[in-house]
């Protein structure tokens, strides 16, 4: 295994597991929301994210975590394994908001020199709240990955469906394994 692509709804785990996998396999490990996002919440152009992803894709081997359906045709030209941490409705809701509750308690910086950070403001009483996008993009992303993993099209590419922590568990172990 030596491009894979980790997807899910925000609040899935998708960055967790694919940091350990990354490190289990040894491959780099890439966040798409860190190549995506600037300083002060500033959005990349479409030409800047597409510049930054086939930069950052360049490379033999690489775990990257994010959906960004736009970066689809390039991250999944070259990927090998299309990983999808598929939770339940409930599952996810509650692990997004645990983490929103965590970072604007703790005011991490969510990306190295960017200086973003979450806020409880921001995360329970806005309307790009982490937690309410999660909320609209579950069931929508669900149907999305149900259609492409049956998709002949995208038959070169292993997919994988995780749907609980213990799937999750035993998927990690069996790489050690490989």
């Amino acid at each position: 295994m030596n491009r894979v692509n980790v997807v899910g709804t925000s609040g899935s785990g998708k960055s967790t597991f694919a940091r350990r996998l990354a490190q289990k396999i040894e491959a780099p490990y890439i966040e798409l929301d860190k190549v995506f996002w600037g300083p002060n919440w500033t959005e990349s152009s479409n030409d800047e994210l597409f510049s930054k992803l086939r930069k950052e894709l360049d490379r033999p081997r690489w775990v990257l975590d994010g959906n960004y359906s736009r970066t689809t045709p390039i991250k999944w030209a070259q990927v090998e394994t299309v990983i999808w941490i598929d939770y339940s409705f409930s599952r996810t809701i509650w692990q997004v908001t645990k983490r929103a509750i965590h970072r604007a308690w703790t005011q991490s910086e969510l990306w190295e020199g960017t200086g973003n950070r979450e806020s409880f403001r921001q995360s329970f009483f806005s309307r790009k709240s982490i937690i309410w996008w999660s909320i609209k993009t579950h069931a929508p992303n669900r149907s999305k990955y149900e259609v492409q993993f049956q998709d002949p099209k995208l038959s070169h590419i292993q997919f994988v469906r995780l749907r609980s922590p213990i799937e999750t568990e035993r998927y990690l172990m069996e790489q050690v394994r490989k």
